[in-house]
């Protein structure tokens, strides 16, 4: 028989905290404050995507609704196996109804370090540039985040998020080569809606220790090899991937030829709200229907803590679990 799933010890590390809001959340915030709830729906464009998920944001209306939100998203991530969940976040798009940045972060973190302790896992942050948002926009996130982290907040990791089409990583070198110096992980999108230059960029111009998607990066038989010379962990996220159209069908998804060409790859939601699974049943459909064997998604479970900014002590306990769970001999 095949082993629980949901006892396999892992982290979600490609998530964005407004896409994994419970889908009645939504609907009683949206109830609440007359908001027509926005439809959540297969999507013909990435444009279409987003637009859905600003009308998302939207419904955050006071720091309790804030509170809630981090509270659900953790407890979503415990009860499917999780031991460390990475959310990404960008505060700009809650500015007028939640106050300054630096304030919202602020509630953020301390909500997430008072959920984590509460459920039993532990909970960092990626701070993410929205790239189609400019250089002000840009030096602003990437000085506030790395201010935070400074003071000691569990900012672990630096985004690059949105639209890659136009927007290639190069434009974002020189907050990237800040970020790293600073010892946060860079963690941008890339290989997702734009193909193997994307990636390329995200590696050379970026340093990116993860890649969020990177799924293009199959087209190019070099490109693979290089990532797994690196060690570098995709971050892969197959419903998404179906729902955006940058695969035809799950059927067709390149989870396994990322594998079978030795890259370390975490499984993960994406934005369960807009898409529908999270990452259990990311996990359960990677074994279901793309054929993984346990085996394999151990070995994913161990690249995602092993990716991840959690504690070296999390990671090694969590490490420590994986083994026993598949069986490994001590």
């Amino acid at each position: 028989m095949s082993r629980d799933l949901r006892a396999l010890p892992k982290a979600h590390l490609h998530v964005h905290l407004e896409g994994a809001m419970r889908p009645e959340t939504l609907r009683e915030l949206c109830a609440r404050d007359g908001i027509p709830v926005p439809e959540i729906r297969g999507y013909g464009t990435f444009t279409e995507f987003a637009s859905t998920y600003v009308a998302a944001c939207e419904v955050m209306r006071t720091p309790d609704d804030l509170r809630r939100m981090v509270f659900e998203v953790v407890e979503d991530a415990a009860l499917a196996g999780c031991v460390w969940v990475e959310p990404s976040f960008y505060a700009g798009h809650h500015i007028e109804r939640l106050g300054s940045e630096h304030g919202i972060w602020e509630m953020l973190v301390a909500f997430g370090a008072e959920a984590g302790a509460h459920f039993g896992i532990g909970v960092g942050w990626m701070a993410a540039l929205d790239r189609t948002y400019g250089d002000d926009d840009a030096e602003r996130v990437t000085a506030l985040a790395l201010a935070l982290h400074a003071s000691g907040a569990p900012i672990v990791s630096f985004g690059l998020h949105n639209d890659e089409v136009g927007f290639p990583p190069e434009l974002f070198a020189d907050q990237f080569a800040r970020a790293g110096a600073a010892g946060l992980l860079r963690t941008p999108h890339a290989g997702e809606l734009e193909g193997p230059a994307s990636v390329r960029g995200a590696i050379h111009a970026l340093g990116a220790d993860r890649i969020q998607h990177g799924v293009r990066a199959v087209e190019e038989p070099e490109l693979l090899r290089e990532i797994a010379d690196r060690g570098i962990v995709l971050d892969v996220c197959p419903t998404s991937n179906v729902m955006l159209s940058v695969v035809p069908t799950i059927e067709q998804h390149p989870l396994p030829l990322l594998l079978e060409a030795g890259i370390r790859c975490s499984i993960n939601g994406d934005d369960p709200l807009l898409f529908g699974p999270g990452i259990l049943e990311e996990y359960e459909l990677c074994r279901d229907v793309l054929g993984i064997t346990d085996d394999q998604l151990a070995d994913i479970a161990r690249a995602s803590l092993e990716g991840s900014g959690a504690p070296l002590e999390l990671v090694a306990a969590g490490v420590a679990q994986i083994d026993a769970w598949a069986g490994v001999p001590a």
